[in-house]
């Protein structure tokens, strides 16, 4: 399995982005990132063994850590608790039972 986390990574690993040109210099691109993107990359400092169970849960289900943590982060700001992911799951499976 490949270090990057990414599913497609090994699809695009090969590739020669030598030439590529940021998103920024093409226009329609960014406008089509503005519009859409709804991202904003930031710095910030994570504990060690916090960064090592999301890397490890990300490996496990085959995505991404910063895709975990964004969602952690989410159901965190939105006042999600863990026990109401417990119950929501509990009742999806159990109505589709």
């Amino acid at each position: 399995m490949s270090n990057n986390s990414d599913p497609l990574f090994d699809r695009y690993a090969e590739m020669d982005f030598s030439d590529a040109k940021p998103v920024a210099e093409i226009p329609a691109l960014a406008k089509l990132q503005a519009e859409h993107g709804g991202k904003s990359r930031i710095t910030m400092r994570v504990d060690n063994d916090t960064l090592a169970i999301f890397k490890a849960r990300a490996e496990m289900s085959g995505g991404n850590y910063q895709t975990l943590m964004n969602e952690a982060l989410r159901q965190f700001a939105q006042g999600i608790t863990l026990a109401d992911v417990v119950r929501e799951t509990i009742r999806k499976e159990l109505h589709q039972a």
